[in-house]
């Protein structure tokens, strides 16, 4: 196998608007992307509806940070229902580890017991989160570990999520289309440092769970984050 795309080199790409991709899982070449169109979910603006802010609420899922990353990059590779193909390499994914091992990589994850059921996972730098991949095994694991994630990110301060292609499935969210052109710009305006990590911010939100319900309130993480985002959708 060649080796990996270094931290820096991945991180340079992407402050220019780049990321990488493969044909196949086999592939060992790795190609860099720059659509002439992206699509990002305005932060604030992720579309939940009413059903999944009850299974949020309800806290069907436990949600972890980071718990197994390499495991949802596993997840989100494998193939789908369909049998086709990914363009997560195991090149692109040894890369990623390596990235989150530095800590601009996260994973946000829905666990069922011990089992991981559901998850997406991306790059973070500057306010920016690019998320790359999301998988569900159950019935809306990967659309409630989005939802949190895009919670999170609110809390701690990112200002920019580029989630690649624009797909139905993602409009259906709050996603919306820019020109590349746009989003460069948008990727400049987001530089610097956000408030909160990813893995801070989920502590923040289960510190504040904890301390309501030690008030005698009835709260949870799951429906402080439904109701984060049902104030703002």
């Amino acid at each position: 196998m060649l080796p990996i795309v270094p931290p820096p080199i991945l991180l340079s790409a992407y402050r220019q608007g780049l990321f990488p991709m493969a044909e196949t899982r086999a592939d060992q070449d790795i190609f860099w992307v720059e659509p002439r169109e992206r699509a990002i979910i305005p932060i604030g603006r992720f579309h939940c509806s009413r059903s999944l802010a009850r299974t949020i609420r309800r806290g069907t899922f436990t949600i972890r940070v980071d718990s197994d990353f390499a495991g949802t990059v596993l997840e989100c590779a494998a193939p789908r229902d369909g049998g086709e193909d990914t363009w997560i390499s195991g090149r692109i994914a040894a890369s990623y580890q390596r990235l989150h091992e530095v800590g601009h990589a996260h994973s946000i994850e829905c666990w069922a017991g011990d089992e991981l059921v559901g998850g997406v996972y991306g790059v973070a730098f500057d306010r920016v989160f690019c998320g790359e991949s999301m998988f569900s095994r159950r019935d809306n694991g990967s659309k409630v570990a989005l939802a949190w994630l895009m919670a999170l990110l609110e809390r701690a301060g990112c200002e920019l999520f580029d989630c690649q292609f624009m797909t139905g499935h993602l409009a259906s969210l709050g996603a919306i289309p820019i020109p590349q052109s746009e989003y460069l710009e948008r990727l400049e305006a987001a530089r610097g440092q956000q408030r909160l990590s990813l893995p801070q911010a989920l502590a923040e939100v289960e510190a504040e769970a904890a301390a309501q319900s030690s008030a005698g309130l009835p709260s949870s993480p799951g429906k402080l984050i439904a109701h984060s985002l049902t104030q703002t959708s």
